[in-house]
């Protein structure tokens, strides 16, 4: 396989023809995508591909380049255990930083020579004979015998459905695919939606835009982020002192951690950040107007967090306007709120979030019954066996499946135990010469049931709001309920007996 530059990667990635075969292929090339490579290399599978539909690997970092976009994880806990990083730039990595350190990780590890760049899957069929995925790309065809979706939950953008949306004349775009070619300076821009996106870059507009209009449909909560530059003398003592990343590691780990009761416990505990939370606003909002519409009327968590300590400040600068009403209608040059307001404007942002779990591989892969994973889920509801794998989807595996999403956390750690699950899937299809590997649709109708049933009590499913957490029944298909440590020790054994295993001749394999 040859390594040469290309004209539109900043790798130097895999070039050339995909192979007719592949053991593992790989789609997505952010941290789970990378992680995944790295750990088949160390387990000693090299017969893989990794499959990245743009110009260059990154995955989230790669696309939400808004300005501002930064973690609301500390740095040290949203990384790889395995590469721990000495000298991150702040206690909060911004989006430049997280794109450069998955870029070190994948070139320091051997990964580039199989990742390609440019390469979409567009579809993907379960071959029950033969036992492999044919899959369709961009770039050419390829059959592998598992595919291993990196893709995660939040990829595909979401545009509210607002009459007239289409008729607008002047630039609009949503966070995750950011136009840098527009010139915010001295424009009226109009923000749509208030989530963790549009509170990074709404303070950035407010530096440089005329007059920034933010449409709040709900309040969300806020909380300080506390964020601050690392110092020199700090980065000698991340570098030289044996042991002190994994103590920095582990002790932010265990501030997050204990956390949890926030979301999970009695209330008490939500009852004194809330009290907290709205102490700080009280600091940050003066203005008893403005601090009225910025006030949330639902239980702390019940919505996603916001972690900042400039989103609630720019909010109350003369050139920033909060209207506490969704957007009901689009004008070639205004926005309409829903009192029929026009609001003039020559930019629209959408800060509006992603179509969870709606990956497009959901639409584009065909499992052994024949439909989709999309119509598989329209059917049972969005649900995996751990989150990572499917019933009739044999050799599948989705990492940041359904309910492995947090709250209080870094999601890196559960990237982690979902990769060296697969990798024991992959060592017991080898042990006993297996060619596919199926969950039990028994076995993932009970672990769900458990999974709901442990967050029936949490805020984010009583908490008193609507959210992007759940589905329109109610049901809540993307957080995890517990500690981190539970999903971890929960992921350490492949549970075999789960499963069905199918040699190439569709023989039963024993467990």
């Amino acid at each position: 396989m040859v390594l040469s530059p290309t004209t539109t990667s900043r790798h130097a990635t895999a070039a050339g023809p995909l192979p007719a075969h592949t053991r593992v292929a790989i789609v997505g090339s952010g941290f789970s995508g990378i992680g995944t490579a790295v750990a088949l290399q160390e387990a000693g599978i090299d017969d893989f591909v990794v499959l990245e539909r743009a110009d260059s690997l990154g995955g989230t970092w790669r696309d939400n380049s808004y300005p501002g976009a930064a973690v609301d994880v500390p740095s040290h806990l949203y990384s790889f255990s395995f590469a721990p990083k000495k000298d991150w730039s702040h206690v909060y990595s911004r989006q430049p930083e997280l794109r450069e350190y998955l870029e070190q990780v994948a070139t320091d590890h051997g990964v580039l020579p199989r990742l390609y760049c440019g390469t979409d899957v567009v579809a993907g069929r379960w071959d029950d004979d033969a036992l492999v995925w044919q899959l369709e790309t961009s770039r050419g065809s390829l059959t592998a015998d598992v595919v291993v979706s990196g893709a995660g939950g939040l990829v595909e953008p979401h545009l509210p459905e607002v009459p007239g949306i289409e008729t607008f004349q002047g630039p609009s775009f949503h966070s995750a695919r950011w136009d840098h070619s527009v010139d915010l300076t001295g424009k009226r821009v109009a923000v749509v939606g208030t989530g963790a996106s549009a509170a990074q870059f709404v303070p950035e507009l407010q530096k440089v835009a005329a007059e920034v209009v933010v449409f709040q449909r709900t309040p969300p909560w806020v909380i300080p982020r506390q964020d601050r530059v690392y110092t020199e003398r700090e980065h000698r003592v991340h570098a030289s002192v044996p042991g002190f990343l994994r103590l920095a590691r582990g002790g932010q780990y265990v501030v997050r951690e204990a956390r949890l009761g926030v979301w999970t416990g009695a209330g008490r505990l939500r009852k004194l950040f809330e009290s907290q939370a709205l102490k700080f606003l009280e600091q940050q909002v003066p203005d008893p107007e403005l601090r009225a519409k910025l006030t949330p009327d639902y239980g702390l968590g019940c919505k996603r967090v916001i972690v900042s300590d400039d989103y609630l400040p720019a909010l109350g600068r003369p050139n920033v306007e909060v209207v506490a009403s969704p957007v009901t209608a689009v004008r070639p040059h205004a926005v309409v709120d829903a009192d029929g307001t026009e609001h003039e404007v020559d930019v629209i942002v959408y800060g509006t979030g992603f179509r969870v779990m709606d990956i497009p591989l959901g639409h584009r892969l065909v499992g052994r019954e024949g439909t989709t994973l999309r119509e598989e889920w329209d059917r049972s509801g969005v649900q995996a066996h751990r989150g990572t794998t499917v019933a009739g989807f044999p050799n599948l595996f989705l990492l940041l499946g359904p309910n492995t999403a947090l709250g209080h956390t870094s999601v890196v750690l559960m990237i982690e135990a979902q990769i060296g699950y697969v990798v024991e899937a992959l060592r017991r299809m080898q042990e006993t010469g297996a060619g596919a590997l199926e969950v039990r649709r028994s076995a993932q109708e009970a672990y769900n049931a458990r999974l709901q049933s442990e967050l029936s009590g949490t805020v984010w499913n009583a908490g008193g709001c609507r959210s992007w957490y759940r589905d329109e029944q109610g049901r809540n298909f993307t957080l995890w309920p517990t500690r981190t440590s539970a999903f971890m020790r929960l992921m350490r054994r492949f549970d075999a007996d789960s499963y069905e295993l199918r040699s190439a001749r569709r023989v039963p394999v024993p467990a």
